[in-house]
């Protein structure tokens, strides 16, 4: 655990991410407004019913993070008793606890609206692989568990996502009798899974490949700090163009039903706020360090919205409802966030001795069981 004066401060492009966003939106609207050819003319380019800018945008925001993702470490995992265990609170709260939460969430406040809560259903079962590791770094956390936690969580995507939508929004509604209630959702599970391919699977493939080749020709070393440094901006810069598109294309549609934003943004809140708190709350009661729980706090609390507004966009189109909802995630989770690694701060002032160990109630976590580093 580094001291507090060694603990690099959020660069100021990352600090302003929540007002690029704002920023891109309003540039989209604009051109909406003013240049209404151009959306036609954006939309006409299609690749499997995709805009093919969007689907550039998409490709190129989720590349620079699964370079990153640190896949040569999952062989040591097993062999470290301590991970094993905090993996498998990981693996729960990600794909147990989450998925089932933002269901709740979702049929609690959009019952009227199953293109809004299929979105939001969309978002919770896609985890995490980019923006967890800025919270992360912030919040002085376990910087190679998060890379763990990353990697494997990428993994399960590529093989869970497609029958987890089709679980949550097809099979689950009925069986639990909500479906009388409310308009069936038609969801083709094969569409789902061609998207998860494409905008997970091509960019997880080039990550990896990327990663791997560079690593063994120019070191570990070199590649962490010139072309991560050289290639993050990337993200930010397909999330912006990706963002201003589609408000280019429905901008009109979010001027036009500012209470339907916040309705969405309601359960995103609450969804954020529940799944750190309970992650949080479970680590410290199995005694993990305070690297190992923040970083277990931050990946069961964020989503990998690139990947929810790629589906989204893909299975129900740029003028739905669903991809409203999925864009309306990024919005509120970054500002939301951002506020939790001041959370995440005061915890371990509070909660946690001055090497990371848990102090509540008199308590200290067992020596080798959550050491950050084994």
């Amino acid at each position: 655990m580094p001291n507090d004066e060694s603990v690099p401060t959020l660069g100021w492009r990352d600090r302003l991410v929540p007002v690029w966003i704002l920023a891109a939106m309003g540039v989209g609207i604009a051109l909406g407004a003013f240049v209404p050819a151009l959306g036609a003319a954006l939309d006409s380019f299609q690749v499997a019913s995709v805009s093919l800018p969007i689907a550039i945008g998409l490709l190129v925001m989720m590349y620079p993070p699964l370079t990153r993702v640190r896949y040569e470490e999952l062989r040591e995992v097993a062999r470290r008793g301590n991970y094993r265990s905090m993996l498998g609170v990981s693996l729960l709260l990600n794909w147990v606890v989450g998925p089932f939460l933002m269901f709740t969430l979702a049929w609690l406040f959009l019952p009227d609206r199953a293109d809004y809560r299929t979105g939001l259903i969309f978002i919770g079962i896609a985890r995490c692989i980019a923006m967890v590791l800025v919270w992360n770094w912030l919040a002085r956390g376990d910087g190679e568990y998060a890379a763990v936690l990353v990697a494997v969580n990428s993994m399960f995507q590529v093989l869970l996502y497609a029958m987890l939508a089709h679980f949550f929004v097809v099979v689950l509604p009925p069986a639990l009798s909500l479906g009388s209630s409310a308009p069936p959702v038609d969801v083709s599970t094969p569409l789902v899974a061609l998207s998860v391919g494409i905008f997970l699977g091509i960019p997880f493939a080039a990550g990896y490949i990327t990663r791997a080749a560079l690593i063994r020709r120019r070191g570990a070393e070199w590649f962490e700090q010139v072309f991560v440094a050289r290639t993050e901006w990337l993200a930010l810069a397909g999330l912006l163009f990706t963002i201003v598109v589609m408000f280019s294309l429905k901008g009109d549609v979010v001027l036009a039903l500012p209470m339907d934003v916040v309705r969405i943004a309601i359960p995103l809140v609450l969804y954020f706020l529940i799944m750190f708190a309970t992650s949080y709350a479970l680590s410290m009661l199995l005694g993990f360090h305070y690297g190992a729980s923040t970083a277990q706090a931050f990946t069961a609390a964020s989503n990998n919205f690139e990947l929810a507004v790629a589906v989204t966009i893909s299975v129900f189109g740029i003028a739905s409802g669903q991809a409203l909802a999925a864009v309306v995630g990024p919005l509120v989770e970054v500002p939301v966030l951002l506020a939790l690694v001041s959370v995440a701060l005061w915890v371990r002032r509070r909660f946690y001795d001055a090497s990371g160990r848990p102090t509540w109630a008199g308590r200290t976590a067992p020596p080798g069981v959550d050491d950050e580093t084994p």
